[in-house]
């Protein structure tokens, strides 16, 4: 009896760690598709094809789904552990750069229409609700955050593909396969010993 209970636990906890990668993904596609201000946790729910209530069980609030997110996407990308110490510190700080302008480049650009009391649509007749004050000053340095910033995010693009082709070309160590397909790491090969691979999707 208590070989069967404990199996059926771990059962239980395997669907539970599945569909918590099934929310994770649903989630990732909807916040990168459009964007994390205007994606439902209902949406998420039926995307992952889970109930609201199981969706807040396994994973929580909406914040705590982005933080999730970003740190399995992180997890997935594990830099080779021969990687020197000054481009591994680039790489963690390139894509936390990377995903912090993905969601503070829409929030600046919804406070910046909001400063020039601009509406801002959603789709059709669905407007978002104004988060700053009118202000013509705060308008304009809005304005130039968001034109610099701009530069920045495609800046971080082009640099995260420059190192995908590096990974590829230079060093062969499987990092561009788990950038280029969806975080699936490769087999242990030259310069991964002692990588753990992540979750599939």
């Amino acid at each position: 009896m208590a070989a069967a209970a404990m199996s059926k636990r771990r059962h239980k906890g395997g669907d539970e760690a599945a569909v918590r990668r099934r929310i994770l993904q649903a989630a990732f596609t909807l916040f990168r598709k459009s964007g994390y201000a205007t994606t439902s946790m209902l949406e998420i729910a039926t995307r992952a094809r889970v109930s609201k209530r199981e969706l807040y069980a396994l994973v929580g609030n909406k914040q705590q789904m982005l933080i999730a997110c970003i740190s399995e996407r992180a997890n997935r990308l594990q830099v080779p552990a021969d990687l020197p110490e000054p481009m591994r510190l680039a790489a963690h700080l390139s894509h936390y750069a990377l995903y912090a302008l993905m969601i503070g480049m829409p929030l600046l650009g919804w406070g910046m229409l909001s400063a020039g009391a601009y509406p801002v649509v959603v789709f059709g007749s669905v407007y978002l609700p104004a988060i700053l004050p009118q202000s013509d000053a705060l308008h304009t340095w809005l304005w130039a955050a968001h034109f610099y910033l701009a530069f920045a995010f495609f800046a971080l693009v082009l640099m995260h593909l420059a190192a995908a082709l590096f990974h590829a070309l230079v060093r062969h160590d499987g990092v561009f396969d788990a950038m280029a397909f969806g975080g699936h790491k490769p087999s242990e090969g030259p310069g991964m010993a002692g990588i753990q691979a992540g979750p599939s999707d």
